[in-house]
This record gives structure tokens, C-alpha cells and sequence, in this order.
């Protein structure tokens, strides 16, 4: 290994994760579960049970101790009387006293009271030999020992649990032997040992931990049936969930995770895979309609460029045949000015896509120039008028008012001067999009109908960013016309440019108004070629509109034709301020507006140029 060179080491997975972990992985989560509620379960009543029989040792262990002390005098002076009861086989239980007296050498004088218990059983507590390991007036606790009355017979005679009883252990104080001599005075004769059976103790605890066993095994049980349907009711969301991927993964991307609350934790789940499945839904199919875009633009780009290139190659190779005839320098001509507009219509071609190609890509556009917008309107007005001189062209302003039926608003155009509007944007792009809109009503509606050039500045509760984003349908024009009501209302939002070409041609089907944006679109390609169309003028000015953040849409004119209306952002609402102030402020903003005399001259000295 070469110097310095860094030694990799790789951690292997101990034996308890590999052997153990693997086959813990494999469980099913509910069976965890269940396994951990049953697990909790018996460990809990284990310990609670465990501390019941503890707690109610120690009680009955206090209790007997209080009894001997406290009963001790009593049963001294009662001795021959509990002898002569003990004697009586059965008469008392094993609580019965055990008392023997000894003198002060440890010599045992007699057993004062002996139990004598069924089967001629005899328990004694195991004393100790001397009294040096015994402290006088403190319980203790001592061995039985167990005897018989009699031989075998006497053992038949016992029953198992007499003779289990009599080996329990036994309780036992040592008090001093106090006795009186003959003058009446009290001397210590020796120890005095009473003693009670644990049994009747020992007999309560096993009783209480038998039923307190009895009541955990029910609780674990049930606790665990309980536990499984909780546990399965929980995770039936997520079984759910599951068998909704499954289907998704199947390739139904229309499936959705059943709602819950979103305050738990299924339920937040569900609705961040439903936001998931529903981004993931929609740019599946936005890719699948950029895929098939791609391929019509790329079989629809092929197809413009074969035409031109076909004829060229056609009249060149007619041009090689003829060059050997009479006339040949005519048909030359001919042939080179067929030549000459194919490769005219190839140019404007090639420079269109390149045009798209640069918007796509965010290049080719400046948005930082102030453009006197009305100029570029009514400059491409005057166009249309050179084009078309017997069209009747008018311009005005719109005004946005309620329908006839009362069934929403609408844009209604009102002859006159249209107001001067400035806006930050491309200057030379924005006049394309005018130009190309202009040109596609030269080239597809007869030269003799009429057109209305319309253009207003109105306030919409809507953002740029968000009017971009709108498709070019008439339904986000409806939705355009409601947020310019709202703005109007409210004074909120942006004030934007809204320019109309109303024609009243042969018009555009409404199901195909929204794919004249599309590139290589036409409606008659064959008068296209015939004047000169590519099909791309419309998508380059949506793709001009959509980079200044603005709205460009066809709909139907009133009375038969089409209608383009673009929307340019200008500025952001200001408050509304006095007459005096906002005549003032009108020159400085970036939307300015003239009187009706300076619109009138500065339109004369357009013409005049």
C-alpha cells in the first residue's frame, strides 16, 4: 500500500443483527404491535401483582408482630389454660400460641403451650440454643419444625395441606422470665419464647397473588384481543395506502389515498401522498404533452422545411434540364425566382424557430426598456391601414360592464382616443407580438371587414406570476374579468395593459382557439403558404407575452370573428388620492395618460411622418 494512502475499513453487522435482527425485520408491524401490547401487559401485572403480595406480606407481618408484643403479658399468665385448649385436637387453628420457658442457663423448663394440630401433627418454631443471638422484645422470624404424635397411622392421618402448614414459618418473641419467690418479690428465672404461625399469613398472600395471577392472565388476554383490533383498525390506512401504490405502481396514476384527519399522523400522511400524487400526476402528464409537442413540432418543423427545400432542389434540377434549349435564360429566371422566395420562406422559417428557441431559453429579451406601448398599437394600426386600405379600422378604449341578462361582466369597446401607456418591457419583441397579431388578420379575413383596436389600463386582484401561469383558454379569461372586477372594487392588486384585435372574419372554431398558439398551427395551411405564413407568429408572440409575465387569449367577437386580447403587467395598484394629486402623479408613474387634444396631435404627427 502506498504511503499515506487512507486504509477503508468496513464495519460488518454484529451476529445479533445479522442472525436475530433479520428474521425481527420480517414481522409484520401489527404482530410488533401486538406482541409489545401483550409483552407491557404481562410485565405490568407481574409487578403489580408482585407488589400486591409484598405490600400485604409486610401488613400481616406488622399485625402479628403487634399481637405478640401487645398480647405477650396475657398469654404468660394464661399458659396452662392454652395448653389444656392445644390439647384438644383441632379446637384451634394454626394461629395458636407456641410457648416455652427456659431458665437462665438455656435450659429448656417445659413447653408451656405446644399446638397440637389434626393427624397428630406437632409444629415448633426452631429456637435458638442460647439467648446471645435473640434480642429481648423483637420479633423474629425462625424455621418450623415438624413431628408426629405416633408413628406411620398418625402420618396417614394427616392431611397433605395439615402437614404443609405445620412447615410454615413462625413468628417468635423473647421476653424475660420474671417469677416471685417466697417473699413475694420478683426475680428473672430465665427467657420466655412465645410464638405464632406464619401460616394463616402465608395462607392470605397466596390467595391474593392466586387471584391477582387470575386478573392479569384475564387483563393480558383481553388486553391483547383489544390491542389487535385497535391495532388493526390504526393500520387499516395504511393498508389502504398500500393497496393505492400498488395500484399507482400499476400505472393508474388517477388513484388517491383515502382522506383522514390531518391532525394524525395517517391522515397527515395521506394528504402529503396525495400532493405527491397529484404533482407527480401532473408533471407526468405535462411531460407526456411536451413529449408529443416535441414530436408534432419536430414532424411539422420537418414538413415546413421540406417544401421549400423540395422546390428549390426542383426548379434547380429543371433549370440543369432546360439550360440546353432555346429560352432557356427565360425559364432560368423563372426557375431562380422560385428559387429565390423558397429560400425567402426557408429564412423566415429558420428564424422563427430560432426566435422560439431563444424565448425557451430566456435569451434574446431585454425587459429593462420603457416602451411607449400606445405607440407601438397605433403605429401597427396604421400598418394594417397600408395593408388593407378599404378595411374600416377603429380604435378606442375598453370598459369592462355587466352582460344584458346579468350573468357576469364583459369587455365592451367604446370608439374614441386610446389612452397613452408605458410599461417597462422589450420595445422590439412587444412589437412583434402587435405586428404578427396584425398580420394574421391580413392574411386570414377578407380585406374589407371591419376591425376594432382597443386598449384600456385596469386594476386585477391577480399577480403576474400567477396570470402567466394561466393556460390560454376563455375559461382563464373568465377568471381574468373576476379579478378585475375585484380590483375595481377593492383598489388592490397590479393595473395591467389590456390591448384587443377584434376581427369579424371566418373566425376560429371555439375547440380550436387555444391551439392557434401552437406552433406550426394554421388554420387553411394551404392559403398560409400562399401568403407567406409559417404557423409560428402566434406562439412566438404568447412565448413574448408569457416572458413580460403577462395573459394572451383568443375568444369569438360579437357578431362573428376572432378576438386577441393581451394582458401586460404596468404597476402595482397605488391608493386612491385626490383629483389635484393624482393629475400630478399621472406624469411620473410608469402608466401615463394625456389629454384627449395631446393624444389627437401626437396621433396627427405619426401620420404626418
Amino acid at each position: 500500500m502506498p504511503a499515506g494512502a487512507a486504509v477503508r475499513t468496513e464495519t460488518r453487522p454484529s451476529w445479533f443483527k445479522r442472525h436475530v435482527g433479520r428474521h425481527i425485520d420480517a414481522i409484520p408491524l401489527a404482530t410488533k404491535l401486538v406482541a409489545c401490547i401483550i409483552v407491557l401487559l404481562t410485565i405490568g401485572s407481574f409487578s403489580l401483582s408482585f407488589a400486591i403480595r409484598q405490600l400485604v406480606s409486610n401488613y400481616l407481618l406488622e399485625k402479628t408482630d403487634s399481637q405478640l408484643i401487645n398480647q405477650s403479658q396475657l398469654v404468660v399468665r394464661n399458659t396452662e389454660l392454652l395448653n389444656e385448649m392445644s390439647k384438644s385436637e383441632g379446637s384451634l387453628s394454626m394461629t395458636s400460641y407456641f410457648v416455652q420457658m427456659r431458665d437462665y442457663k438455656e435450659n429448656t423448663v417445659t413447653d408451656a403451650v405446644v399446638p397440637n394440630l389434626r393427624g397428630g401433627v406437632v409444629s415448633k418454631p426452631d429456637l435458638p440454643t442460647n439467648d446471645n443471638s435473640v434480642s429481648l422484645g423483637q420479633p423474629f422470624t425462625t424455621a418450623a419444625k415438624v413431628s408426629f404424635d405416633g408413628a406411620n397411622p398418625a402420618n396417614e392421618r394427616a392431611g397433605r395441606d395439615t402437614i404443609q402448614k405445620a412447615g410454615l414459618p413462625w413468628r417468635v418473641i423473647a421476653l424475660r422470665w420474671i417469677d416471685l419467690d417466697s417473699n413475694q418479690q420478683q426475680y428473672t428465672r430465665g427467657t420466655i419464647y412465645i410464638g405464632l404461625s406464619l401460616s394463616d399469613q402465608y395462607d392470605t398472600a397466596d390467595t391474593i397473588t392466586r387471584y391477582s395471577a387470575m386478573v392479569g392472565i384475564a387483563v393480558v388476554l383481553l388486553g391483547g384481543v383489544i390491542g389487535m383490533l385497535v391495532v388493526q383498525a390504526t393500520l387499516a390506512p395504511l393498508k389502504r395506502i398500500e393497496k393505492t401504490a400498488a395500484k399507482i405502481a400499476a400505472g393508474d396514476l388517477s388513484q388517491r389515498v383515502p382522506s383522514a384527519p390531518e391532525n394524525t399522523e395517517v391522515g397527515s400522511l395521506a394528504a402529503s401522498l396525495n400532493a405527491m400524487l397529484a404533482r407527480i400526476e401532473q408533471s407526468f402528464h405535462e411531460q407526456q404533452e411536451t413529449t408529443d409537442k416535441m414530436k408534432r413540432f419536430v414532424s411539422d418543423a420537418s414538413h415546413e422545411l421540406r417544401t421549400p427545400l423540395a422546390a428549390i432542389h426542383g426548379y434547380a434540377e429543371l433549370y440543369k434540364m432546360q439550360r440546353e434549349f432555346p429560352g432557356a435564360l427565360e425559364r432560368a429566371d423563372e426557375s431562380i425566382e422560385h428559387i429565390e422566395a423558397s429560400s425567402a420562406r426557408m429564412t423566415v422559417l429558420v428564424e422563427d424557430l430560432l426566435s422560439l428557441a431563444r424565448l425557451d431559453e430566456g435569451r434574446g429579451i431585454d425587459l429593462t426598456q420603457q416602451v411607449p406601448l400606445t405607440s407601438i398599437v397605433s403605429d401597427a394600426t396604421d400598418d394594417l391601414h397600408a395593408l388593407d386600405p378599404e378595411r374600416g379600422i377603429r380604435e378606442g378604449r375598453l370598459e369592462l360592464r355587466r352582460n344584458e341578462d346579468g350573468n357576469g361582466s364583459d369587455f365592451t369597446f367604446v370608439e374614441g382616443d386610446m389612452p397613452q401607456v408605458t410599461l417597462t418591457g422589450d420595445g422590439s419583441r412587444l412589437r412583434q407580438v402587435v405586428t404578427n397579431i396584425v398580420g394574421n388578420i391580413h392574411r386570414y379575413t377578407p380585406a374589407d371587414s371591419p376591425v376594432e383596436v382597443s386598449m384600456s389600463v385596469l386594476p386585477a386582484s391577480i399577480s403576474p406570476e400567477s396570470l402567466a401561469l394561466m393556460p390560454a383558454t376563455e375559461t382563464s379569461m373568465h377568471h381574468l374579468i373576476e379579478a378585475i372586477e375585484v380590483g375595481q372594487n377593492m383598489q388592490v392588486g397590479m393595473n395591467y395593459a389590456i390591448i384587443r384585435f377584434s376581427d369579424h372574419g371566418p373566425g376560429v372554431p371555439e375547440a380550436s382557439r387555444s391551439q392557434i398558439f401552437e406552433r406550426f398551427y394554421t388554420a387553411d395551411p394551404s392559403r398560409a403558404r400562399l401568403k407567406g405564413g409559417t404557423g409560428l407568429g402566434m406562439a412566438i408572440a404568447q412565448s413574448v407575452v408569457k416572458a413580460h409575465r403577462g395573459f394572451i387569449c383568443a375568444t369569438g367577437s360579437e357578431g362573428g370573428g376572432l378576438t386577441l386580447t393581451v394582458v401586460l403587467p404596468v404597476a402595482p395598484v397605488e391608493p386612491t388620492v385626490p383629483a389635484p394629486a393624482a393629475a400630478d402623479q399621472s406624469n411620473t408613474g410608469k402608466s401615463v395618460w394625456t389629454r384627449s387634444s395631446d393624444r389627437k396631435s401626437a396621433k396627427a404627427d405619426r401620420k404626418n411622418r
